[in-house]
């Protein structure tokens, strides 16, 4: 872990960069870059906090608040909560600032040598781990212990709020992957819901046709790419700690075959999963796997559109992967209580159940489930929570962002033909066995 660090702060030590503090205004925030831009991006601009209320006084707590929720569901939610905020809690306002999620881990791996990092920051749980070890976020746990609501919280997503037994954060919702799937373009077709690989394989080459492909992924080159990846070689009976084994091999295999017969675009390569719902939206491909976030943008942006949700097909067995964000208090003692009244309001049952059923999402914690219906009742969320029971987390591991890339690595060798299946997940193996040695 010394080695680890060491090599990354002597790394961004050569990066300069100015960020706003909680409540000073900075550069212009950065943009995501489009899709499929392979040009070295530079370091990301320090984000542009929304400036807060003049007349706020000198009594109230400001406190800045970095995220990446970027559909319109997910930012008009959160302005409407931090309103209810706001109204509730009088000597505290939260300033949010979006960021784009690359730029914003970007942020924090920089702020591990400037120190400039938000009082409550957004990450996603595979990535908690590292940046905990690396300074970035506080050690909340006797607040956790202290506010008494820690253990409503389930296990997968609480332990990725974790790093040596401590509690660095808590997790604001969670999420799986499944298969939508084009109602009125299966049943013209003549095609069941595939369960199997192999079904699958057949329902894609039916209803591949012209600019309709039959099924979209998200296979780019990052922590987006792996989160699709993994429920293929967990299918296959493949696991982390093998990445070089017959399961990953297999699964990578047979997702590039779907590409090489034409039954998936070679663009996957360079959609992010908001990419592939559009192509599904659009009618450009008649299924795709993807995430519950999505549901509302499908239901607000294509209302006239038939689908339907489903387990992802197996091979050996049912399989998908844990999603979700957590929120941390940055190393900032100052506004620590302040942050954490924040924190644990906006993980409370009620508010969670909120946040969750606005913006197509699962609570963390078991009794904000009970609050709504739509989580056992609804016939699209009750698939994505049959679905959770098969999500294998990400790590956590403080060296997750290198084994992600190491996998992604590896299957976009073999989706772009640099290398066959078997050297590409055989180097990402040995790679693993190196980052964890």
């Amino acid at each position: 872990m010394k080695k680890f660090l060491a090599i990354t702060l002597s790394v961004i030590l050569v990066l300069v960069v100015i960020v706003g503090c909680a409540g000073d205004p900075a550069p212009a925030t950065p943009t995501d870059p489009a899709p499929g831009d392979t040009a070295a991006d530079p370091a990301p601009a320090a984000p542009d906090d929304d400036d807060p209320p003049a007349d706020l006084g000198d009594d109230v707590v400001q406190l800045s608040l970095w995220h990446y929720f970027a559909s319109e569901q997910e930012q008009d939610t959160m302005d409407r909560l931090l309103a209810q905020f706001h109204s509730e809690h009088s000597g505290i306002h939260v300033t949010a600032t979006f960021i784009s999620r690359d730029d914003l881990l970007m942020q924090y791996t920089m702020g591990a040598v400037t120190g400039d990092i938000p009082d409550i920051g957004m990450v996603d749980n595979p990535d908690h781990a590292s940046f905990s070890a690396m300074g970035v976020f506080e050690d909340i746990t006797d607040l956790v212990d202290a506010w008494g609501e820690k253990d409503y919280f389930f296990d997968g997503p609480m332990l990725s709020t974790m790093f040596e037994g401590r509690v660095y954060g808590l997790p604001n919702n969670s999420n799986c992957l499944a298969l939508f799937y084009n109602a009125d373009m299966l049943e013209a077709a003549g095609v069941a819901v595939p369960t199997t690989w192999d079904e699958l394989e057949a329902a894609a080459a039916t209803l591949t046709d012209g600019d309709t492909f039959g099924l979209a992924i998200s296979a780019v080159n990052n922590e987006e790419g792996t989160f699709q990846f993994m429920p293929w070689f967990i299918s296959a009976g493949g696991s982390i700690e093998d990445l070089g084994g017959p399961g990953p091999v297999r699964a990578v295999t047979f997702l590039n075959g779907l590409i090489e017969s034409g039954y998936m675009s070679r663009d996957v390569i360079n959609w992010t999963q908001g990419d592939a719902n559009m192509q599904f939206m659009n009618g450009l491909a008649a299924m795709q796997v993807n995430g519950p976030w999505n549901v509302p943008t499908i239901n607000r942006e294509a209302p006239n559109l038939n689908w339907g949700v489903s387990l992802i097909p197996r091979d050996q067995v049912y399989a998908s992967v844990l999603g979700g964000e957590n929120f941390a208090i940055g190393a900032n003692p100052t506004c620590r209580d302040s942050a954490f009244t924040f924190l644990s309001w906006f993980m409370s049952a009620e508010i969670t159940a909120d946040w969750s059923e606005s913006t197509g999402k699962f609570p963390p914690r078991s009794d904000a489930i009970q609050l709504r219906d739509i989580w056992t009742v609804d016939p699209v969320f009750s698939v994505f929570g049959e679905a959770l029971q098969y999500a294998m987390p990400r790590g956590p591991h403080p060296r997750w962002p290198e084994i992600s890339n190491a996998m992604s690595t590896a299957f976009h060798e073999v989706y772009t033909g640099v290398r066959t299946p078997e050297e590409a997940m055989r180097t990402a193996g040995e790679r693993y066995a190196e980052l964890v040695s």
